[in-house]
């Protein structure tokens, strides 16, 4: 049997450490996917869209990264064809980016007489395609000859597991993949990305400041969570009796029910406000961007200590004492001395707490938490969640608790239609997962369920059907009030599960947590939908302006 370049490929993937690869067949692809068909050792996972193929890639190495986060980085890669099908990803890529995703995208290209921007006409032609990747993807590798495809899946490998992880992007044009390949079959292919070690000056001065504070605090973010650093945050925070505030990208990292744990209601400006009053604000992996800024109205009044792996992000938003390192490298340095517990810390939590509390019950909002509650109970420990952006995952991205329940957003980048296929691929891990999704985005993943069905993947999938794009008829509503463009027809999502061969029931919001709890206790995929308009809480940063 003559090996061509597309074995190639999957030789040098498997040495890296691949067992499963997410792909989408197409006409300059074929030399891979005739490899991977060879391959008895790589499972091929399909999709019916390519967006929604990179976004199962996502939520495959997310699902590894929370199950075992001091392990190899679960580097994951996603095979599409060239040009449409290429470009079909970018959308998913970025969320893969914003959330330090580590996915390695493999395109082919047209052949190699076509690269260099001409006019030759090829099927899937663009001048440039890598061009469209570069401000999107941590690196781009272009491909000309068998003989660079090792080196370049290497480098690659090496930048997406490279602290801050993300995607990156790898471009075979179509003769290469078919074309013999006269290298010996490889076994031996490692990727050794480099530390990201803090500076120890750095370290010193972090270690001073805190040890000299009265009332530290801490910020996790994503960084710490993808650091795994659930065990060295606690032993810090109890070391310092500092409170730990979580951004909705670090919801998990540190234990939900802990006495030290101030949560994530960073939307509400009582936790804006604890923040800013702190003498030391210690910023583990957070950017403290947007959100997590509650809409640029924090304002730190004392020092902030900055620890990010993503230099771009290092003081963007605020001074501070920057360190650009791994989270769990820079908590492996620093040095602090324990205090004794004197209460005051766990009082400050529980009393921004009990003013979080009392700020929901002034509102109208006893269906929307009876909701998370529900949904929180029926899932069993063990389970991964995944939320497209619709208002179940606002509420969630602030009262989920996570213990047990790990939740992955697509918050990062915001776009539509994460959910079920972030979930999809996540179930490829052999892992339980739930998915949930609005009418508006599940529009975007329908054809996934005959993926759902194909491959057997243990999903359930809460479709809240509110009749539109729920979160924006609030926007528009509440700035111009009243809405357009947000209302949407719809299919029957019961019959059309049904009619993919896939259990579904309609709910109700007094029934949809026994019925959620019935469709997670059943192996294979099915879908609950639940006919609800919900409603968001009041915006703070709006009513401090």
């Amino acid at each position: 049997m003559t090996r061509i370049g597309g074995d190639v490929v999957v030789e040098t993937l498997r040495a890296l450490g691949a067992d499963t690869v997410f792909g989408l067949p197409g006409q300059h692809a074929l030399g891979l996917f005739e490899a991977l068909r060879r391959a008895d050792d790589v499972r091929v996972v399909s999709s019916r869209v390519e967006n929604n193929l990179a976004f199962a890639a996502d939520g495959f190495a997310r699902a590894r990264l929370a199950a075992d986060p001091r392990g190899p980085v679960p580097v994951t890669p996603m095979i599409v064809s060239t040009g449409p099908g290429a470009l079909l990803t970018l959308a998913s890529l970025q969320e893969s980016r914003a959330a330090s995703v580590p996915v390695l995208g493999i395109s082919s290209q047209i052949p190699v007489a076509g690269l260099g921007g001409g006019r030759h006409g090829y099927l899937h032609e663009l001048p440039d395609q890598q061009a469209s990747f570069r401000d999107v993807v941590k690196s781009v590798h272009v491909v000309r000859t068998a003989g660079q495809i090792p080196t370049a899946l290497r480098e690659a490998w090496t930048a997406a597991a490279t602290a801050p992880y993300g995607p990156v992007w790898v471009e075979i044009p179509q003769d290469v993949l078919l074309a013999p390949a006269s290298l010996p079959p490889l076994h031996d292919v490692t990727a050794t990305p480099v530390p990201l070690e803090p500076l120890p000056e750095l370290v010193a001065e972090a270690s001073r400041l805190l040890a000299a504070a009265e009332n530290p605090v801490i910020l996790a973010g994503g960084g710490a969570l993808r650091s795994g650093v659930r065990a060295e945050l606690q032993a810090l925070a109890e070391a310092l009796r500092a409170p730990v505030v979580s951004t909705f990208g670090g919801k998990g990292v540190f234990p939900w029910n802990h006495e030290l744990s101030a949560r994530s209601w960073l939307e509400d400006w009582h936790t804006t406000e604890f923040l800013a009053g702190a003498d030391v604000l210690l910023v583990l992996g957070s950017g403290l961007g947007e959100l997590s800024s509650n809409y640029r109205e924090f304002a730190p009044r004392g020092r902030v200590i900055q620890v990010e792996a993503d230099l771009g992000k290092l003081e963007s938003n605020y001074p501070a004492l920057g360190i650009h390192a791994d989270v769990r490298l820079f908590l492996r340095a620093l040095e602090v001395p324990p205090r004794t517990a004197d209460g005051r810390a766990e009082a400050a939590v529980e009393d921004l707490l009990a003013r979080v509390e009392s700020r929901l019950d002034s509102q109208n909002l006893a269906a929307e938490r009876k909701l998370v509650d529900d949904l929180r109970a029926a899932v069993p420990d063990g389970t991964q969640t995944f939320w497209d952006m619709t208002i179940a995952a606002y509420w969630a991205w602030s009262a989920w608790q996570p213990d047990g329940a790990p939740i992955h957003t697509a918050q990062g980048a915001g776009g539509l239609g994460y959910g079920l296929p972030g979930a999809l691929g996540a179930a490829a891990t052999g892992i339980p997962t739930l998915a949930v999704s609005g009418d508006g985005g599940a529009m975007y993943g329908l054809a996934e369920l005959a993926t759902a069905k194909q491959h057997g993947l243990d999903v359930t999938w809460l479709v809240i059907d509110d009749g539109g794009y729920g979160i924006l008829r609030e926007y528009l509503t509440g700035a111009f009030g009243e809405t357009s463009a947000t209302e949407l027809a719809r299919p029957d999502f019961v019959a059309l599960a049904k009619s993919f061969g896939v259990p579904a029931v309609l709910s109700t919001p007094d029934s949809v947590g026994a019925d959620l709890a019935k469709a997670l206790r059943t192996p294979g995929p099915s879908v609950v939908v639940l006919p609800a308009v919900l409603k968001m809480f009041a915006p703070t940063h709006l009513e401090r302006r």
